[in-house]
């Protein structure tokens, strides 16, 4: 006659078996197969691809100029120096600059870094302050044509930017502002089709009970965009506004023949002219990367802290 356990103590053995400890289960090993070594090995090989200009970048800037023509192959920096960064920083003194083999020209490289941070940081603050309206109206309200008046908007997307070189530039020189900041900053200040259609496809998904409900206690269009929409949006505004800096951080052709003037000159444009500077044994290519290096810093740090968050938005907002 066998003794009948009571239902708690039964459930314990089941679960825990008769010694009281619970059964260890095998983990299965993930099965290596030939697609996902290929699918490593090309991703690797992708990254090596993306990742090796910045390092020769890196290797060219901290090379001695006048070496590198000497072992131009070298995987290694040549004859390890900072003389490249010196130069750009304006630390180096002009008996430095000879022996390292580096121009002589000047990059006033803080004036130049001053004037891309203006002209990039008033560009995005604008186009996501002003893009964002216009979505807003696009989004949710209702008057006529809207959809048209949309469609053709969007057909701005189409044509090619140098299309506008032309015109914008005939503007700005009639309005007296070649040679300016303002200048360059203008014609990319209030918005683009691209960053309304991106604006627009977030506000599209909001639930339009949270607007009625502050049109029920009186709020108007302006305050509910204020009050409710920007404090919602947030996330995909940052992200806008990241493409935004480094679209402007990088536009070369607009600064170059709007701001060609030592004050309205910016960064891009700055290293464009230091390579033309070339000293007796060729450009100062140490120089120039190290510019170079220090230039893209800004956009890299800031694709390094919001990238995953950039990542996300787009998906969200469903920009393939």
């Amino acid at each position: 006659m066998t003794a009948t356990l009571p239902p708690r103590q039964r459930r314990h053995e089941v679960e825990t078996g008769p010694s009281g400890h619970a059964p260890q289960t095998k983990r299965a090993r993930p099965r290596i197969s030939a697609g996902r070594i290929f699918a490593w090995a090309g991703l690797i090989l992708v990254l090596l691809v993306t990742l090796f200009p910045f390092y020769w970048m890196l290797r060219t800037a901290l090379s001695s100029n006048s070496a590198l023509y000497l072992q131009p192959g070298n995987p290694l920096p040549v004859e390890f120096s900072w003389g490249g960064f010196r130069r750009v920083l304006g630390l180096a003194s002009p008996d430095e600059i000879a022996a390292d083999g580096g121009t002589s020209g000047t990059l006033n490289f803080w004036l130049y870094l001053r004037n891309s941070l203006i002209v990039s940081t008033t560009i995005t603050v604008g186009q996501v302050f002003f893009s964002s309206m216009a979505a807003y109206a696009f989004a949710r309200l209702h008057w006529r044509g809207r959809e048209a008046v949309f469609f053709l908007f969007l057909t701005a997307l189409m044509v090619p930017p140098i299309f506008v070189q032309l015109p914008n530039f005939v503007l700005i020189r009639d309005l007296g502002l070649l040679n300016t900041l303002p200048g360059i900053i203008l014609p990319f200040l209030f918005m683009t089709p691209f960053a309304v259609f991106f604006m627009r496809q977030f506000f599209l998904g909001i639930s339009r009970e949270v607007e009625e409900s502050a049109m029920i206690d009186g709020a108007g269009h302006f305050r509910i965009f204020f009050r409710i929409i920007v404090p919602m949006s947030w996330t995909p505004m940052l992200t806008l506004g990241l493409l935004t800096f480094i679209t402007a951080w990088s536009e070369y052709f607009w600064p170059l023949l709007v701001g060609r003037g030592e004050e309205a000159r910016v960064l891009t444009v700055a290293l464009g002219i230091f390579r033309s500077q070339t000293p007796q044994t060729g450009p100062d290519w140490a120089g120039l990367m190290a510019a170079t290096l220090i230039a893209a810093l800004p956009v890299l740090i800031l694709f390094f802290v919001f990238g995953r968050k950039l990542i996300d938005n787009l998906g969200y907002s469903g920009i393939k």
